[in-house]
């Protein structure tokens, strides 16, 4: 993946969010990785000696030796780093996420790096201390661009950062967030925007502390109508206040007018292509479909996976 320039309602939460710690810990501080390995896999005294003599005899760290003894797995390493840093990670024996989060389920591999850098250059382009408060639409022109897989993995490398932080599914045409996420989709956006009275419309996401989803719920026949309601622009409002950042997933573009609604609603939006799929016509019509809803253009990435 690679990244280019170019109040009608509350809100009542399945649980109650708190700020994570913002008080950076060096590693020096934290527990070592040998005694988080030691906990997770309830090693004996021998089989710590073990891992120490081939350490010594090997000059590898303690992680790989245990690995090379078959008494942890590389699993086992990841899970014990991402404790050591205060890093979200679930580990295989508790997992149920979907495994296109690969942010969670492969937070060193080399589609999160891909996620953390596209996050830096939007840390300095969309939610800088000296920008204006905005949420932020992610669209496409056609389906099948990866926008949901996109906007999920993005919305978790921001809450790792600490900041609470809510991604929005406002496709109204195939929404896959909730799949995504697996919350419930009874009641959430449309419900909002239709006046309906909704019990849960957030939910918090299974084992990523500071992310929330707020699905789509009952699929309406008039999307476009909802989302040019004022409803909508009061409701990003209302959520930026309580979140550090609000990412919107949308229809495709090829579908109608909703991205462009959306983005506009957002103040800021960022295109996703696919790489050996966009056609170069397809998506300079839609950059300058966001530069007409006067919408703060992020970049566009180009998805490769």
């Amino acid at each position: 993946m690679s990244f280019a320039r170019p109040k009608e309602k509350n809100l009542r939460m399945e649980s109650s969010m708190t700020r994570a710690d913002e008080t950076a810990l060096s590693a020096g501080e934290d527990r070592c990785i040998g005694d988080l390995i030691r906990e997770k896999k309830s090693l004996s005294e021998q089989q710590i000696e073990a891992i120490l003599a081939y350490q010594r005899d090997h000059g590898v760290r303690f992680g790989e030796a245990a690995v090379a003894l078959g008494l942890a797995t590389d699993a086992d390493v990841v899970f014990a780093l991402s404790q050591q840093f205060h890093y979200p990670y679930t580990p295989e024996d508790r997992r149920h996420i979907h495994p296109e989060l690969v942010t969670a389920t492969q937070p060193f591999g080399p589609r999160a790096e891909a996620f953390r850098a596209i996050r830096s250059q939007l840390m300095m382009r969309v939610f800088s201390p000296i920008e204006p408060r905005r949420a932020m639409a992610v669209v496409s022109p056609d389906s099948g661009d990866g926008r949901s897989y996109f906007v999920a993995n993005l919305g978790i490398v921001l809450a790792q950062l600490g900041g609470r932080t809510l991604i929005m599914d406002a496709n109204f045409r195939n929404p896959r967030l909730h799949e995504l996420f697996g919350v419930p989709n009874a009641a959430g956006l449309s419900g909002i925007l239709s006046g309906r009275q909704e019990e849960n419309v957030i939910y918090q996401a299974a084992d990523i502390p500071s992310l929330f989803v707020m699905p789509v719920g009952i699929l309406p026949p008039n999307p476009l109508e909802l989302l040019e309601r004022p409803a909508f622009r009061l409701l990003v409002g209302e959520l930026l206040r309580m979140f550090d950042h609000v990412i919107v997933d949308t229809p495709p573009a090829s579908s109608g007018s909703d991205a462009a609604v959306i983005a506009s609603r957002c103040g800021a939006a960022l295109v996703v292509s696919r790489k050996n799929k966009t056609r170069m016509a397809s998506l300079n019509t839609l950059v300058d479909s966001m530069v007409a809803a006067s919408a703060k253009l992020a970049g566009v990435v180009l998805n490769e996976h």
